[in-house]
C-alpha cells in the first residue's frame, strides 16, 4: 500500500509518499511546499485570507505531484498556526471542500510523539537520555527519551514565526535584540529547565526543519558530498562557527549562501540564537540532525515501529 502523508504546519507544508510494508516502510518521494501560514496572523490566532491562498496553492502542488504515483491513501495532520487560529477550523473546512481530505488536527502532545517515533527510524537510540528538539514556526517540541520511549515531552508555543512577529529585528541582529530574545525564551523554559536538571542528557536531536539547513549549509562551507544518511551527529565546533556566521549575517547575505533553504532565509538567525540558548540551558555536549520527524513518524506507527 502506497500512502501520502501531508504535514501541514506553519512555515511549511511538507509531502512524504512511502510504500507501507511488514513493520516497515520505504520512501518514494520527500518535499516540501513555503506557506509561511502564521505571517500576519500568528500573534492574533488567525490566519489571515493571504495564507489562505497559500496555502491552498501548497496543497494543489502537492496533489499534482501525489497523483504521480498510485497512492492509495492519504492522510494529512495539522499543527501549531491552525490549532491555534480562531479560523482553523475554517481552513480545515476549505480544505475538505476544495481537496477532499480530512485534516487531523493534533495537539502539541501527539505532534511531540510522532516526532519521537520518526527521530529513532534516523538516529540511533540507547539506554542514554536524548532530548530531541524539533523547531516551528509556531510551535517547537521537546522530548526527552531513550529507545525504550518517551520519558517527558512538552510542546511550547514559541515558534521562529512567533518570534519574528514578537521582535522587529534589526539586520543584521543586535547585541541587545538576542539578549531580549533569549530572556523570551528563558521565560517561556522554565518546564524544561525543570526536567534536564535530573535527567542531564548530554545529547540533542534536531528533528528535520532548521537542523536540516544546518547541516546542509556546514556541509556546503566544507565542500562536503552528500552522504545519504538520514540522520548525522554535527561537531559542535561546526555548529558554533556557523551560529556566529549567522548572527552577523544580513537577509541578502543569508539568500546567497551555499545550502540555505529560502523558506529559512528569514527565520534562521532566531533559530540558531534558539538552539544555541538550548545547548547552554541544558548542558548539552553532543548535536545530533535528523532529517526524519513527524511524517515519517505518522509512517512508522502505520507500520508498527
Amino acid at each position: 500500500m502506497t500512502i501520502a502523508i501531508l504535514d501541514f504546519g506553519t512555515n511549511t507544508f511538507n509531502l512524504l509518499i512511502a510504500v507501507r510494508k511488514d513493520r516497515s516502510f520505504e520512501i518514494l518521494h520527500s518535499s516540501k511546499q513555503p506557506v509561511k501560514l502564521g505571517r500576519g496572523g500568528i500573534q492574533t490566532n488567525r490566519i489571515t485570507p493571504d495564507a489562505f491562498e497559500r496555502g491552498f496553492i501548497a496543497i494543489q502542488n502537492h496533489l499534482e505531484t501525489i497523483r504521480e504515483y498510485q497512492v492509495d491513501e492519504i492522510r494529512a495532520f495539522a499543527t501549531s498556526a491552525i490549532r491555534n487560529a480562531t479560523n482553523g477550523n475554517q481552513f480545515v473546512d476549505a480544505v475538505k471542500q476544495r481537496f477532499g481530505i480530512r485534516v487531523r488536527v493534533i495537539p502539541g502532545d501527539r505532534e511531540a510523539e510522532l516526532i519521537y517515533k520518526g527521530v529513532r527510524q534516523a538516529v540511533p537510540l540507547t539506554e542514554e537520555r536524548v532530548l530531541i528538539l524539533d523547531i516551528g514556526g509556531g510551535s517547537n517540541e521537546f522530548i526527552l527519551c531513550n529507545r525504550e520511549g518517551i520519558i517527558w515531552k512538552r510542546s511550547f508555543e514559541i515558534g521562529m514565526a512567533r518570534v519574528l512577529e514578537l521582535f522587529n529585528l534589526s539586520d543584521p541582529i543586535t547585541t541587545e535584540e538576542i539578549r531580549a530574545v533569549e530572556s523570551y525564551y528563558l521565560e517561556a523554559l522554565g518546564p524544561l529547565q525543570e526536567v534536564v536538571k535530573k535527567a542531564k542528557p548530554e545529547r540533542l536531536i534536531g528533528a528535520s526543519g532548521s537542523f536540516d539547513t544546518f547541516y546542509s549549509l556546514i556541509r556546503h562551507q566544507k565542500e562536503e558530498a552528500e552522504d545519504g544518511l538520514n540522520g548525522r551527529e554535527i561537531s559542535m565546533e561546526d555548529y558554533e562557527k556557523l551560529h556566529r556566521q549567522l548572527l552577523t549575517s544580513t537577509l541578502q547575505e543569508r539568500k546567497s549562501m551555499p545550502g540555505m533553504e529560502p523558506v529559512r532565509v528569514e527565520m534562521i538567525v532566531s533559530a540558531s540564537i534558539f538552539v544555541s540558548f538550548v545547548i547552554r540551558l541544558c548542558h548539552i555536549r553532543h548535536l545530533h540532525q535528523s532529517a526524519f520527524a513527524l511524517k515519517e513518524g505518522v509512517m512508522a506507527e502505520l507500520v508498527g515501529l
